[in-house]
């Protein structure tokens, strides 16, 4: 049985968050908060295996409780918020930072014609999040394989990324100089609608342009290229962005594997893919496309990532060249970028 705790201001929210979560008779909600301040408590006291999290609330906002929470009885968080204005958006973004899981819209009403979509969507990713281990027990990653070098600079840096994503891209971002001077293309999981708040939030905070990708427009340096929401993202053969709503791979659209082919057709051994922190198995099959045009792989260590799922499906391929933490990235991005070119 998966215990939730349920935070949220308002007793109509509340119940109709209860009501969907008790749908499901794997789930058992054993308490409910009416503010931040009162959501820490009953998570030292309870000890929940999820809490979902509202973001506007009195006393202490879903930020700030997150962040207490993580420090005294790290719990896995999933952000429930009603809204999509830019400043509650803006609060998720460093709710995720500070140790939230997921960004999810409040289920619609019962009557609404979107409700079991997105009722579903709460009640399985709150049974996914459970299983999420917040606390990780210092263990050794997997060696990366070792590989002859290259000396070709890289001229493209394509990232995939879900669960975990969104604080490892703001700590990269903040971390590279404004003369980083190749494009970044990531595909970052996200609940729909989330995905324009995401590249405002890591703009505000980057020297690079961080922004959402749009359809057919050149690849620039300095600046960061994220898939829109149910779009894939690719690379023309002329550097220039192309969005598709092809059908999903793997369970994924946006798909890192159609990004990491497309980045290695067009950028052939001068392609870089990093892969961070997520659960599944998104952009392995593009390793293969990246190291066979003579490109480079990173993944995310196991220490630092949230989830070691996608980072450890790449290691398992044996074409990962190295294994980064996350402290090390933008120095290593840094070095590949700069090195000088045989």
């Amino acid at each position: 049985m998966i215990r939730v705790l349920v935070a949220d201001d308002s007793p109509t929210a509340r119940a109709h968050l209860i009501a969907v979560l008790a749908s499901d008779p794997a789930i058992e909600v054993v308490a409910e908060a009416r503010d931040g301040r009162e959501a820490v408590l009953l998570t030292q006291r309870l000890r929940p295996d999820v809490v979902t999290m509202d973001i506007a609330m009195p006393n202490l906002d879903g930020f700030e409780a997150t962040r207490e929470i993580m420090a005294a009885a790290p719990t896995p968080i999933v952000v429930v918020t009603g809204s999509l204005a830019s400043g509650e958006v803006s609060v998720s973004m460093q709710a995720l930072r500070a140790g939230a899981l997921c960004v999810l819209r409040k289920p619609n009403g019962s009557g609404t014609a979107s409700h079991a979509r997105e009722a579903r969507q709460l009640v399985c990713s709150v049974k996914a999040m459970s299983a999420v281990k917040v606390v990780r027990h210092q263990r050794a990653a997997p060696p990366a394989v070792a590989r002859p070098g290259t000396d070709v600079r890289a001229r493209a840096v394509a990232i995939a990324a879900s669960t975990g994503g969104p604080a490892v891209l703001h700590r990269l971002f903040a971390e590279l100089p404004v003369d980083f001077g190749v494009p970044i293309l990531v595909v970052q999981h996200m609940t729909t609608g989330f995905t324009p708040g995401l590249a405002a939030h890591l703009n505000a905070t980057s020297p690079l342009r961080v922004k959402v990708a749009e359809a057919g427009e050149p690849l620039a340096g300095r600046t960061v290229y994220i898939a829109p929401d149910d779009r894939h993202l690719a690379v023309s053969g002329t550097g220039a962005v192309v969005l598709s709503s092809a059908p999903a791979v793997a369970g994924f659209r946006p798909s890192a594997t159609i990004l990491f082919e497309s980045v290695a057709c067009a950028f052939g051994p001068a392609a870089l893919a990093v892969v961070l922190t997520g659960m599944g198995q998104d952009g392995v099959t593009g390793i293969a496309a990246i190291k066979a045009a003579g490109g480079r792989v990173l993944a995310q260590d196991e220490e630092t990532s949230v989830v070691f799922g996608m980072p450890a499906a790449a290691i398992a391929t044996g074409q990962v060249d190295r294994v980064v933490p996350v402290d090390e990235l933008a120095t290593t991005l840094l070095g590949l970028v700069r090195k000088e070119t045989s």
